[in-house]
């Protein structure tokens, strides 16, 4: 079974940076994509930021030039640095990626986290 942990979300002042981490375990032969999304009371799941197995990363516009995603394929983990923080950022940010479990698979399964909350204070 695959599990994905985020870790670092809190409390954090408008212009302030937070460092959030999503690290997958159980059973996994091999990660494909990972991403961060992102919910506030009331809106959409929204995508803010993904990035592949060799690198290449995608924002949202709300957060291009702010928020830096990266990983760590050996700890099998994705970060999401986020940075001159607006009271817009805040919501429940989760951890997605597209994990095959075992080599007998051909396809990567989309695995979510719990979630971690955001605020940003004004």
């Amino acid at each position: 079974q695959v599990q994905l942990v985020e870790s670092g979300g809190g409390l954090v002042q408008s212009g302030g940076s937070l460092r959030l981490s999503c690290a997958a375990s159980g059973s996994i032969f091999g990660i494909n994509a990972m991403g961060w999304y992102r919910q506030a009371p009331g809106e959409q799941r929204e995508l803010v930021a993904d990035i592949t197995s060799g690198g290449t990363t995608n924002y949202a516009d709300s957060v291009k030039g702010r928020f830096t995603i990266s990983r760590d394929n050996a700890k099998n983990t994705v970060y999401l640095q986020m940075n001159s923080a607006k009271p817009g950022d805040t919501a429940v940010y989760y951890c997605n990626a597209k994990i095959a479990p075992h080599a007998g698979t051909a396809y990567y399964y989309s695995y979510w986290g719990q979630g971690t909350q955001v605020t940003v204070s004004s």
